[in-house]
């Protein structure tokens, strides 16, 4: 039998293991349930999709069935809307909306004034003063009341009172200037006046708003009363700030 150095024999064990280690790796494939490294990119199109034991979509990013882009979450039971981004296809302002439980947009911002809060709404506190009821010629101020503007649309409701033969002019201003004025003129009874444009200030300003009133014609006592004012989301194009 031929001679063979034991340090050959080794050798050949060595390559031997070699071999088997690398074709075990051959064999092997990446997880399939990690990403340590790297994007993950989803397009034309695409979707990625989390379900719910029970079936029920919880979060979804990419192009919807509508054709819009969005991002949304959901809740496991009953499937509901919770948080969406986009997903707004009558618009297509990529509003983010929180849902209430019953399918209601209880959060949003403003899909036609940028930089506005769409809801909810915010109610701007007036309060009386003792020139609400007045019988004078001059300007006096009957309400007042200031906020922190957040919504992009004014909206304002007043009722005056005006005895037999007796008008008044009424207005109210937003601290930048008149937002508005009218007469009131119904005889022995009152006169209401809406308000509705769109905010004249920017997001988070403070604004102070005044109702003011005087006697126009006649003798006798008027009385302006505040029905509401708030601010709320623009309901289309024309109502947004310019």
């Amino acid at each position: 039998m031929a001679y063979v150095p034991q340090d050959l024999l080794d050798r050949v064990a060595a390559l031997e293991r070699e071999v088997r280690t690398l074709r075990g790796r051959a064999q092997m494939r990446p997880a399939l349930n990690e990403i340590l490294n790297g994007d993950v990119r989803i397009g034309e199109g695409g979707r990625l999709i989390a379900e719910a034991p029970n079936g029920n979509r919880i979060f979804m990013t990419g192009q919807t069935a509508e054709g819009d882009w969005a991002v949304g979450m959901a809740r496991a039971t009953g499937g509901m809307a919770a948080l969406t981004v986009g997903d707004d296809v009558l618009t297509d302002a990529q509003m983010i909306r929180m849902w209430s439980r019953d399918g209601e947009v209880i959060v949003m911002d403003d899909a036609y004034a940028d930089g506005f809060l769409g809801r909810p709404s915010m109610p701007i506190p007036m309060q009386p003063t003792s020139g609400r009821e007045t019988s004078s010629t001059t300007t006096t101020t009957a309400w007042t009341g200031a906020t922190r503007l957040m919504n992009a649309v004014l909206y304002a409701s007043f009722e005056t009172y005006t005895p037999a033969g007796v008008t008044a002019n009424v207005s109210f201003d937003d601290g930048l200037g008149e937002v508005d004025s009218w007469v009131a003129n119904t005889s022995n009874g009152w006169t209401t006046h809406e308000i509705t444009m769109p905010v004249r200030q920017k997001f988070m300003d403070h604004c102070n708003y005044r109702l003011k009133h005087s006697v126009r014609t006649g003798s006798g006592s008027i009385r302006t009363n505040c029905l509401g004012v708030y601010t709320r989301n623009a309901f289309n194009p024309a109502e947004a700030p310019q």
